[in-house]
């Protein structure tokens, strides 16, 4: 009973809930998901269970990259350690609260996939473009949402450079210095360890500004995009199913009755006014008479 309770309890939440509400969610449903094939494949010994996180993450070998074009965008749901997705789904959502006070779950969503997809590019695009990687490409790897969050960070960040929030032991910090020193830490670790990471958060970040800068000069970058995934999600929609009734057609024993009936209700009326005057009539009565003249 508690099992379904809660079941049915996050079920409501996801199809009643915000867009962050339901992003937060599919993370955290990969991310058990994948636990969950960890522990059967080492109870039951079935050997290697990577091959989810190979299948979803992306890679930076352009081949490979063909042989899984859905990684583009799997990769931004994906985490492996709890560290990982327990400060991204932080970050998402604190700053994703402070977005839906501008945005709309729809760009919300928009600017995720967006960021994310701009990110994995842009880490695909430096791996096979410098020397310093050409070693590691065929063994190179990105996965989580770190791409998609910073995304949303700088492109808030960009809308409203001056909104403040209080952070432990700083005060009072303004959202522009905070995507500035996330976008710098990034720059400066370059160098020490999972370099395709930090690319990737610079492209994300790089997108949000995109479409925030363009957003405030009237322009919506993922407009298109935002259609399409109200397409696709319209083919998961249930059909409403058309409900088709019939009537009976009007006998002539039928009507015959109906017209009798309404030509009693007209003499009634008629020697009403006859002996009390056309004031003495009910409104209904009156309506009815004055239908009655309409179809004479």
């Amino acid at each position: 009973m508690l099992g379904t309770g809660l079941t049915n309890e996050i079920k409501s939440t996801f199809k009643h809930g915000s867009m962050l509400t339901r992003l937060i969610y599919v993370n955290l449903a990969v991310f058990i998901a994948v636990k969950l094939v960890d522990a059967i494949f080492y109870l039951f010994a079935l050997g290697d269970s990577n091959f989810l996180l190979e299948w979803m993450q992306v890679p930076a070998q352009l081949g490979q990259i063909a042989r899984h074009p859905w990684s583009l965008f799997t990769y931004m749901f994906l985490h492996h350690d709890f560290i990982h997705i327990l400060f991204n789904l932080l970050w998402l959502f604190w700053l994703g609260k402070i977005f839906l006070e501008y945005f709309n779950g729809r760009q919300l969503l928009t600017i995720y996939l967006l960021g994310g997809l701009f990110g994995a590019l842009t880490y695909i695009l430096a791996y096979n473009l410098f020397p310093a990687f050409s070693d590691v490409v065929p063994f190179a790897y990105a996965l989580g949402a770190s791409a998609s969050v910073l995304a949303i960070v700088v492109a808030t960040a960009t809308y409203v450079p001056n909104y403040t929030i209080y952070l432990l032991f700083l005060g009072p910090v303004k959202l522009k210095y905070i995507a500035l020193f996330s976008i710098l830490l990034d720059v400066v670790t370059l160098k020490d360890g999972n370099a395709g990471g930090h690319i990737a958060h610079i492209g994300g970040a790089f997108f949000g500004y995109l479409y925030a800068s363009q957003l405030r000069k009237g322009t919506d970058l993922g407009k298109g995009f935002g259609k399409m995934l109200d397409t696709i999600a319209s083919w998961f929609k249930p059909k409403k199913k058309l409900k088709v009734t019939y009537r009976r057609g009007e006998t002539d024993l039928d009507y015959n009755y109906r017209k009798k009936v309404e030509q009693q209700e007209i003499d009634s009326i008629l020697e009403k006014i006859a002996r009390s005057g056309y004031e003495s009539l009910s409104a209904k009565e009156k309506e009815l008479l004055f239908k009655q003249s309409r179809k004479s």
